[in-house]
């Protein structure tokens, strides 16, 4: 008999596949690469100092955007078509005439900017309960008002300029299509799948679960819940779901929109203070198909958010997607229960105005 003693599987030490069911693929959790020391490429850290209002920023209050038209003073939120655009409604059709290897289809619709506030030194962890509440109000007026015709609305916000974000004025963007995206189409057949197997929502029973475990959890209340996802990829992602089933963001009531203003703020203070930056990320929301999809029975669906943030280990250091995650699989560098711990343990008052009153703080 061999005298190796057997070691038992500890998640922090081995590496190991986990399954994400909502696209139906796997990530590689590598906890242990992150002892190794670190000689790659340093970002530059963020500009921390942005002026309230710039003469020459073209989402500013009054400012001429590139297209000549100039913005009204706006003091809340201020909507407007994306000055260059990369979907149009009127797009010719390529035709049906194809080779299977060479396909093309007619990809139409219309793209708009958010701005969420008319000061450009402001983010949502900063701004006040309120005006959060007004920003989601619109999120879900849009989805009600695109989603009439168009089959996918999709709001997304690329925060910082790691994420390629030109511009630090607070601001989203809004693309409904008249086509399913991929990854939405992804989501839907996985959530399909499960509730056709399990009688359940995916997404319902998931956040039933996590919230029982805690270990995940990032936030909490009696309406949301944030936490690191069990497949998550990106060090410090995270899932924002509804505790009870909503198919879309316009189904929300004013209780769960102010619920829901709470608790971004909450997840974003935590984010911004995990490294004492404005934290940076991709972030959108995928809900129910719209458009056709309307009349169909879409009860597999559940409302959540997604968080992509991707500094690793401090603000100038980020996971990078390359090499074995764009030939093989995703992979990540710390567990998801170590990333949730980290942002569950940090304050919830936001490191930019501590010792502030708190009607300064804008909570």
């Amino acid at each position: 008999m061999s005298g190796n003693k057997e070691v038992s599987f500890d998640p922090k030490e081995h590496q190991h596949l986990r399954y994400n069911p909502l696209r139906d693929t796997w990530v590689l959790v590598s906890a242990h690469r992150m002892k190794r020391p670190w000689a790659g490429q340093v970002e530059k850290p963020p500009e921390e100092h942005v002026p309230r209002h710039d003469p020459s920023n073209p989402l500013c209050p009054g400012n001429t955007r590139a297209n000549g038209e100039v913005n009204p003073d706006y003091d809340s939120t201020f909507l407007f078509e994306n000055d260059f655009p990369a979907l149009q409604p009127d797009a010719p059709d390529p035709g049906s005439d194809q080779h299977p290897l060479f396909q093309s289809k007619a990809a139409r619709g219309v793209c708009k900017v958010m701005c969420f506030h008319p000061w450009s030194d402001v983010t949502l962890p900063l701004m006040k309960k309120q005006e959060v509440v007004k920003v989601i109000d619109k999120w879900a007026e849009l989805v009600e008002e695109l989603g009439a015709t168009y089959p996918w609305v999709q709001i997304f916000e690329n925060k910082g300029a790691m994420m390629g974000c030109s511009n630090p004025h607070p601001h989203c963007q809004v693309w409904a299509s008249n086509f399913l995206p991929n990854e939405p189409a992804l989501s839907d057949r996985c959530q399909r799948a499960y509730y056709q197997k399990h009688g359940e929502q995916l997404l319902l029973q998931y956040a039933r679960q996590e919230a029982e475990k805690k270990e995940r959890v990032v936030v909490e209340s009696s309406d949301w819940l944030a936490v690191v996802p069990y497949w998550a990829t990106w060090p410090y992602q995270t899932l924002l779901l509804p505790r009870r089933h909503v198919l879309r963001i316009n189904d929300l009531t004013t209780e769960e929109r102010g619920g829901l203003a709470d608790i971004m703020k909450r997840l974003l203070t935590k984010y911004d203070n995990l490294f004492e930056i404005s934290f940076p990320y991709s972030m959108g929301w995928h809900g129910a198909p719209t458009g056709p999809s309307l009349k169909e029975d879409n009860s597999h669906w559940q409302l959540h958010a997604h968080y992509y943030p991707p500094l690793l280990r401090s603000a100038t250091v980020k996971k990078f997607m390359v090499g074995y995650e764009m030939l093989a699989q995703e992979q990540r560098d710390l567990t998801p229960e170590q990333a949730a711990e980290k942002l569950r343990n940090l304050p919830e008052e936001h490191f930019k105005t501590r010792g502030e009153d708190k009607e300064d703080g804008g909570k």
